[in-house]
């Protein structure tokens, strides 16, 4: 049993926590709870060793079983450590150290979100989980946006890190990708309330990607610049937006609404 706060794997699980350089450098990152870990697992992303304590759940030790079945390093510590280290109010009893994995695009894509300075890590998880909910094939995140594997962002995910990839891009990386790397070429779809099309009135059935703007100032003048279109969800009641996330997933419901009839 590890029992120091200063163990190796304890100092790193809390730098992970805490320090967004140190999980691009070292590019891991920290699940915490029995549901991410078996998405992860599923999906075959690596774990490099876990930690546990004595509230884990029945369901939790078969977690267990299977790393150690895998030869992964499991360490058991103090329930009162966990609670120290863990960013979750009620901690589970179980946290994964894992390695990022090197994410690629389908071949035949049709159907991209990307988010432009979305900064909330609760919004950027929740339009994670969302646009793996309704088909999307990739999420791409252009500059100023949160980082996906905060803890925050891998909560509100729920798991969908491991099952959607999620590759950051400049803007002009975004508009090679879109039109000259995809065949057929992309429409790239700006959600904005100016100039902008009813998202019930448009064709949602063409390869594109839809952009979401961050919460404050939307989108960049960039992507204003490379967008081919604008779309917008009508509002009756004669509010003037709405939050990212629940506009991400009014549009995202709609182009897979389309897609099915």
């Amino acid at each position: 049993m590890i029992t120091s706060s200063q163990n190796p794997r304890i100092r790193l699980a809390c730098q992970l926590l805490s320090s967004h350089k140190i999980r691009e450098d070292s590019k891991s990152f920290v699940i915490e709870g029995v549901r991410l870990a078996e998405e992860a697992l599923i999906n075959h992303w690596q774990p490099q060793f876990a930690l546990w304590s004595t509230q884990l759940s029945e369901r939790g030790k078969q977690v267990l079983n299977q790393l150690t079945l895998m030869q992964i390093p499991v360490e058991e510590i103090p329930t009162p450590l966990m609670n120290k280290i863990s960013e979750t109010e009620t901690p589970q009893g179980l946290l994964m150290v894992l390695t990022q994995k090197t994410q690629t695009l389908d071949d035949n894509l049709n159907f991209l979100l990307a988010l432009d300075s979305v900064r909330d890590p609760g919004n950027l998880g929740t339009i994670l989980r969302t646009a793996s909910a309704f088909g999307a094939q990739g999420l791409i995140l252009l500059p100023g946006s949160a980082d996906p594997f905060s803890s925050k962002v891998l909560r509100a995910a729920m798991g969908a890190h491991f099952r959607l990839p999620v590759l950051k891009m400049t803007a002009t990386e975004f508009n090679l990708l879109c039109k000259e790397k995809t065949i057929p070429a992309m429409k790239i779809l700006l959600a904005d309330m100016v100039g902008a099309q009813p998202c019930w009135t448009m064709d949602l059935r063409q390869p594109l990607a839809l952009v979401i703007g961050g919460e404050a100032a939307g989108a960049s003048d960039q992507l204003c610049t490379i967008a081919d279109g604008k779309v917008f969800i009508p509002m009756p009641a004669g509010s003037e937006s709405l939050n990212a996330a629940v506009a991400a997933s009014i549009l995202l419901y709609e182009i897979m609404r389309q897609r099915q009839e």
